[in-house]
């Protein structure tokens, strides 16, 4: 349950449900599995799962939501053989070439008679809901799949005014900044890692693990036009993460810290361990969002007027 990547959306008009109101139109999308002939299916499971019984699950006030998705796999390789061995078999058989529609046809067809034998991919991406601070944050390594998650919102509840959150200076430059003088990151710090690319089309781009970021070969390359656009970091000895240019925030790990905090959680209560990791999480995400961003020059604001 703990997230481990962040995309991070703001919220320009609060979401006006209950959560039993939500739980109602959430139910109308909840996820089926793919029948005989479905090549995909997506909708809303129960964030805890077997042990659940509702779609969303409330902490502090906080909603946590899982959407899931189940695609059949199947190779376009195996489709191509399938389709080639038809289609050289009616040529023989009617001696002239199989036209396009036709071919479109036959793939059509070779696709529902594989569906029902073609194995299943089930993924799920959870996201949460925090009303007080006006944000969505989603536990997902790609924009695509938030934004799967949340076209499936805006579609359970009607409307979703939400824009991802950008902050008002560019963050490669600020980045870069950092990587020049780290005196005024606290309570932040700079860990051995980082990327550095130039803005030149097809430009050099360099890859930093184990190293100092704080270097003369750092600067060197800064001095040289290049911009950092991804560097690891420690917050509040309480996590760790990677920043990157387009403001998502991937690889997050809790430190000891924080993961003992439920030590004296009894862990035969599952659903309680649940509830205690999501309470000690959005806590520690509601003092370093804002950290973030005001370590960054402050949140663009992105409110509709």
């Amino acid at each position: 349950m703990w997230f481990k990547n962040l995309i991070i959306y703001r919220l320009s008009k609060a979401i006006d449900l209950t959560p039993d109101q939500l739980e109602t139109r959430l139910e109308e999308f909840a996820f089926k599995p793919c029948g005989s002939q479905d090549q995909s299916k997506y909708g809303w499971a129960k964030p805890m799962g077997k042990i659940g019984t509702s779609l969303i699950h409330v902490t502090d006030g906080n909603i946590m939501l899982c959407a899931r998705k189940e695609d059949k796999m199947l190779p376009a390789s195996v489709i191509k053989e399938a389709l080639d061995e038809k289609v050289e078999l009616i040529e023989q058989e009617t001696a002239r070439p199989v036209k396009k529609k036709e071919k479109d046809a036959l793939k059509e067809e070779i696709i529902h008679t594989l569906l029902p034998r073609a194995f299943s991919r089930i993924g799920s991406t959870f996201a949460y809901i925090a009303p007080k601070q006006g944000l969505i944050i989603v536990n997902a390594s790609s924009h695509n799949k938030a934004e799967d998650l949340l076209a499936l919102l805006r579609k359970s509840i009607g409307s979703l005014a939400v824009l991802p959150v950008q902050s008002k200076t560019p963050i490669d430059q600020t980045m870069t900044q950092w990587l020049t003088d780290d005196s005024k990151l606290a309570p932040f710090e700079l860990l051995e890692e980082g990327e550095l690319k130039s803005p030149l089309e097809n430009g050099a781009v360099i890859r930093c693990k184990n190293q100092e970021l704080i270097c003369s070969e750092i600067k060197a390359h800064i001095e040289n036009g290049m911009f950092a656009v991804k560097v690891a970091m420690l917050y509040a000895e309480s996590m760790s993460f990677i920043l990157n240019e387009d403001m998502t925030i991937k690889r997050v790990k809790f430190t000891d810290v924080v993961v003992e905090q439920q030590e004296d959680q009894d862990k035969a209560d599952k659903a309680a361990c649940f509830d205690a990791d999501f309470a000690i999480m959005a806590g520690e995400f509601e003092h370093f969002i804002p950290a973030l961003f005001e370590l960054l020059g402050g949140e663009e604001d992105t409110k509709t007027p």
